[in-house]
């Protein structure tokens, strides 16, 4: 096992972008709201998980139903991109649905909040250019944090503001931005060689 620092802390910082815990405390106080109550660990460990299982299982997965890494990637960029434009521009793409207390910790707080389709396709991503167990570590250290957001996350609100939540929005939102065009850029030109 070869631990790198560098990659450790790069893949965090792409992940922390894309999963934007912070950017959706107003959405899970309004899950606590609606639910009364959330089960942070459930939460927590599920999201890890569901990203830990498709960071082995994922291009396995995908092939199985006969899409590459590519496509997935491109379609997944996609995604990126609308959801760096609502952080940006504070609109609602995604509906969010009625929930009970019974389902929050799955749905929609571990999958797809946290565990969604933006940050399966990073994974699959940066497994094309890190090493597995740095992955590893640096999903381990992102539901560490997703945990203590979760437990905190009121006092988070009162801490930074409704203005700061807005400003870390934004400003993750321009850098999820830029992850979803290289995203697309990169597999787009691989999905061309292929063909």
């Amino acid at each position: 096992m070869q631990l790198n620092f560098k990659e450790i802390f790069t893949a965090f910082m792409v992940l922390f972008a894309v999963i934007d815990i912070i950017g959706s405390i107003p959405i899970i106080i309004d899950l606590r709201k609606k639910a009364g109550h959330i089960q942070s660990e459930k939460a927590s460990v599920i999201a890890g998980i569901i990203l830990v299982l498709f960071l082995f299982l994922g291009k396995s997965i995908l092939n199985l139903i006969g899409i590459d890494v590519n496509s997935f990637a491109v379609a997944g960029s996609f995604i990126l991109f609308f959801i760096a434009l609502e952080m940006i521009l504070g609109i609602t793409l995604y509906k969010q649905e009625e929930s009970t207390a019974m389902t929050t910790a799955v749905f929609p707080l571990a999958f797809p909040l946290i565990a969604g389709p933006g940050s399966l396709t990073t994974l699959l991503s940066l497994r094309a250019e890190f090493r597995t167990e740095n992955i590893v570590v640096a999903v381990i250290m992102n539901v560490i944090i997703i945990f203590i957001v979760l437990k905190t996350s009121a006092r988070i609100e009162r801490l930074i503001g409704q203005n700061g939540i807005n400003i870390i929005r934004k400003v993750f939102g321009v850098v999820l931005l830029a992850i979803a065009v290289k995203l697309f850029a990169h597999n787009i030109k691989a999905l061309f060689e292929v063909t």
